[in-house]
C-alpha cells in the first residue's frame, strides 16, 4: 500500500494542486489529509471544495477546531476563511476528528495522539526550537503501538524511527513554509523554499518507510494575494521560504 499523505494546507489551491498531480504521476492507493487546510488570507473555500470532492480520509487540525469555534474571536486567518465559507464547507468541517487508526498498524494525528496543539517531532525552549529527543517523541507517543505514525503541525518535513522500530512521518507544509509562532514560547519555523511539500509512506517488506517531497509551483499569484489582503509575512514566507533573516 501506497499512502500520500498531505497536511497543512492552508487554503493554497495551487501548490495543493501541484503536489496532487504529483502523486498521481508517482502513483498511490491512498491520500490522507491532516489538517489546517483553509487557515489563511488565501482561498478557503475555494480548497474547501476541491477536498470535498476527493475520496481522501481528513483530519481535523487546530485551526478548523478554531474556525468552528464561535465562541473565542479568532486570529486574522482562522477569521478570514470563517468568514469565507458557506454551511456546506464549515459542516463538512464538523465531521472531522483530530486524531483516527488507519490501515491496521497506521496512526494519523495532526500534533501529537493527545494535542492538536503540540509538536511532535520538535520541541520549544526559551532560546530555540530544535528536533526532539529521543526520549521526547517516546514520551509524546505515550502508549501508541501503531507500527507508523503520521503527523503534521509543525510544517516541517521530517521523518524518525523510534527505539521500538516505529516510523514516525511528518509530510511537511503543502501551502506555507514558514510562519512565526508565540506559544509555548515565542519561535520561528522556516523550511527555506518556497516549494509545496508531501510524503509517500508504502509499506515494504513487511516495513513501513517513507519519501519526502518538494514540489516547485507558481507561488507568486499566491504571494501577492497573501500582500493584497495585507498579510505581509504570508508574502514574504511564500516568495522566499524565510518569515525572519537567517
Amino acid at each position: 500500500m501506497r499512502i500520500a499523505i498531505v497536511s497543512d494546507i492552508h487554503g493554497n489551491l495551487p501548490a495543493l494542486e501541484a503536489v496532487v498531480a504529483d502523486f498521481q504521476r508517482r502513483g498511490v492507493d491512498a491520500v490522507v489529509n491532516l489538517g489546517d487546510s483553509l487557515s489563511g488570507p488565501l482561498l478557503p473555500r475555494e480548497t474547501a471544495q476541491f477536498l470535498m470532492e476527493q475520496d481522501w480520509t481528513h483530519l481535523a487540525g487546530n485551526h478548523e477546531r478554531q474556525i468552528l469555534d464561535t465562541s473565542v474571536t479568532p486570529g486574522a486567518s482562522d477569521l478570514h476563511a470563517r468568514s469565507q465559507l458557506t454551511t456546506k464547507e464549515l459542516s463538512w468541517l464538523q465531521t472531522q476528528v483530530p486524531r483516527a487508526d488507519y490501515a491496521d498498524d497506521v496512526l494519523l494525528c495532526h500534533g501529537t495522539p493527545d494535542s492538536d496543539i503540540r509538536y511532535l517531532m520538535e520541541t520549544v525552549e526559551p532560546e530555540r526550537f530544535r528536533m526532539a529527543s529521543a526520549a521526547e517523541l517516546v514520551e509524546r507517543l505515550g502508549g501508541t503501538a501503531a507500527a507508523l505514525i503520521v503527523c503534521g503541525h509543525s510544517h516541517i518535513p521530517r521523518s524518525m524511527r523510534t527505539a521500538r522500530e516505529q516510523l514516525v512521518v511528518n509530510p511537511g507544509s503543502v501551502g506555507l513554509p514558514g510562519y512565526r509562532a508565540s506559544t509555548p514560547h515565542a519561535h520561528v519555523v522556516q523550511n527555506g523554499s518556497t516549494d509545496a511539500r508531501y510524503a509517500i509512506v508504502e509499506r515494504h517488506k513487511g516495513c513501513w518507510e517513507s519519501c519526502l517531497y518538494a514540489v516547485p509551483y507558481d507561488y507568486r499569484p499566491m504571494a501577492a494575494l497573501a500582500a493584497q489582503r495585507g498579510r505581509p509575512e504570508w508574502e514574504r514566507a511564500l516568495s522566499t521560504g524565510y518569515v525572519a533573516d537567517a
